[in-house]
């Protein structure tokens, strides 16, 4: 495994909220289902029915996300 990846945290879309104010799991949850509109998918991570979130890839898609609507 690279470094990269071996460093990346995975969070369950149901404990956002205990890592980050922001946005709340009724908004993460829209993301999520409408992921392959949006190129959200990039950031989750299924394992079964779990749906992880990788907290890196959200914030490379939050900054992709501003530099576009410039």
């Amino acid at each position: 495994m690279n470094e990269q990846n071996s460093s990346r945290q995975l969070i369950p879309l149901t404990q956002w909220a205990n890592h980050h104010a922001y946005p709340p799991i009724g908004q993460l949850r829209a993301m999520v289902f409408n992921a392959k509109k949006t190129g959200f998918d990039q950031c989750i991570r299924r394992i079964g029915r779990r749906v992880l979130i990788d907290e890196a890839a959200y914030f490379q898609w939050v900054e992709a996300q501003n530099q576009s609507s410039k």
